[in-house]
């Protein structure tokens, strides 16, 4: 049985990494308010719904065509489509009831459409495709803008492998899970939960699949122990850290994911805490590690190298989150 850690004394950010996160677009000041400031409610929902008329999320939001797309494509590889920029404005938190949003995610509703193979051609946006890590992409933004992804979710329990996971490849004879495909699918089931999708079935799904992610440590294997130092499709190291992350996993994104479902931490997260405590610069700071090929729509970081405040804003939370546990 896993076993509780002892309390760690995790420094929270100090004054100059608040005010130098303060210092951005609303989609970060936001979470810095709610997450690690604790400012008062009523601050933090009028600096969330900045993000519909200011900076990055209002910018993104102007790029929607007339025919409810982004990038001309329902999804595409150069993270310029419609389901990245949907992911984008999650991610930034778009309120789902503003205006705006209800607005642009209706025109994806009624005008988006998926083309391309045969098995989902014409399929409506939030109908989904055949993949799994696409759909639980699509099924988180689906999700979190109060769509019907009821047929994706169908999809997704009918599609977890033995060992508790997900994986693109299983149709073509693959019987081990994979962590990224497992993760998106994972923010998806959880998001259809907290919008009131739950069911005994999903629940147990995502406990299954979240143990998946903890038996093996977020980073290493369970037949040997081993470090997974490199993702064998896309050859990303994921103890590297990005943002967007896409379809990909990193140890960050895992620990993300359990503090968002309020999972209680325990020694088999502790290795991956230590990673991510070891990152941060003299200056209480973490960089953008690591950037995947493709197109930006709106720039949100200062580049590859640099001080991120997104990873920084995700590291700090995941730490408290480890340090308030028992």
């Amino acid at each position: 049985m896993a076993t509780s850690p002892p309390k760690r004394q995790v420094a929270m950010p100090n004054r100059s990494v608040i005010g130098w996160l303060l210092d951005s677009d609303p989609s970060i000041r936001w979470q810095v308010m709610r997450d690690l400031i604790g400012a008062p409610a009523n601050e933090v929902a009028a600096e969330r719904a900045r993000v519909a008329t200011e900076g990055w999320g209002a910018r993104l939001l102007s790029l929607q065509g007339a025919d409810g797309q982004w990038g001309g494509a329902a999804w595409n590889r150069g993270w310029n489509s419609t389901m990245h920029v949907l992911m984008l404005l999650r991610e930034m938190g778009l309120d789902p009831a503003s205006d705006q949003a209800r607005r642009a995610v209706s025109l994806v509703r009624d005008r988006v459409t998926w083309q391309g193979w045969s098995a989902y051609e014409g399929n409506p946006f939030f109908a989904g495709e055949v993949e799994p890590c696409i759909n639980g992409q699509v099924g988180a933004v689906g999700a979190y803008f109060g769509q019907d992804i009821q047929g994706i979710v169908d999809r997704l329990l009918g599609e977890q492998l033995p060992d508790g996971g997900w994986n693109c490849e299983a149709p073509n004879g693959s019987t081990r899970s994979s962590f990224n495909t497992t993760i998106c699918v994972l923010e998806a089931l959880l998001e259809h939960e907290r919008t009131g999708g739950g069911t005994p079935e999903v629940t147990e799904a995502r406990l299954r699949g979240q143990e998946y992610l903890l038996e093996r440590r977020l980073f290493r294997r369970r037949s040997t122990g081993e470090v997974i130092e490199r993702d064998r499709k896309g050859g990303a190291l994921w103890s590297r850290f990005a943002f967007p992350t896409w379809w990909h996993y990193d140890v960050l994104r895992g620990l993300e994911y359990l503090r968002s479902a309020g999972v209680a931490p325990d020694e088999r997260v502790a290795e991956a805490i230590d990673l991510v405590a070891s990152k941060r610069d003299d200056d209480g700071r973490w960089l953008l590690e690591t950037r995947y090929p493709g197109v930006m729509p709106v720039e949100i970081d200062e580049g590859e190298g640099r001080p991120s405040r997104w990873i920084t804003l995700r590291a700090s939370r995941v730490l408290n989150w480890y340090s308030a546990g028992d």
